[in-house]
């Protein structure tokens, strides 16, 4: 029996060791070499160096001097993210949408971007394209007292243009570059 017994628990004890500490442990210490930031959850600082969020994950914005972030169906909480999974048939997604439209839309521009109006499939996605800032911008310059190309100019600072895809722009670092413009 311990002629079964001893090496089965021998090579129990030197997986553990391998792929539960040594693997982990590598792993980890190659991540923190070579990409720090993204190891450590692309926290994003203001200027006194207090984390104010995660690049990665939208966050709920109001008040008409601040960019806002597309509709999230998960509330913006992590633990429940997700997609409404509204069928574009459903009543219920024309109804959310119209209320939508009606909170965010600025007099004067038109009608509201498509993107500040649909949840991404997370419910969390950080992004907006260029036009959904633009659309924003000449309600946050009355609030903030700023001119239109004073936020142009951040806007375009601050407009990312993946390898993949369209520009965007992240609104949780546009947001706090323009609370540092204060």
């Amino acid at each position: 029996m311990t002629g079964y017994l001893r090496p089965a628990l021998s090579l129990m004890v030197v997986m553990t060791l391998l792929t539960g500490v040594a693997y982990p442990v590598l792993v980890t210490g190659v991540a923190q070499l070579a990409f720090p930031i993204q190891a450590n959850g692309s926290l994003l600082h203001d200027a006194d160096g207090k984390v104010r969020g995660s690049t990665l994950l939208a966050q709920d914005f109001s008040g008409d001097s601040w960019f806002h972030s597309r509709p999230s169906a998960a509330a913006f909480a992590t633990v429940a993210s997700g997609s409404s999974n509204l069928a574009p048939s459903n009543p219920a997604l024309a109804t959310r949408i119209a209320a939508d439209a009606v909170k965010v839309q600025v007099p004067g521009e038109g009608p509201v971007p498509l993107a500040m109006l649909t949840t991404s499939g997370s419910g969390l996605d950080p992004h907006l394209p260029p036009e959904a800032i633009a659309y924003q911008l000449p309600r946050v310059a009355a609030a903030r007292h700023l001119s239109v190309q004073t936020l142009q100019a951040l806007v375009q600072a601050h407009t990312e243009s993946p390898w993949v895809g369209p520009p965007v722009v992240n609104v949780l670092a546009l947001n706090v570059a323009l609370d540092e413009l204060r």
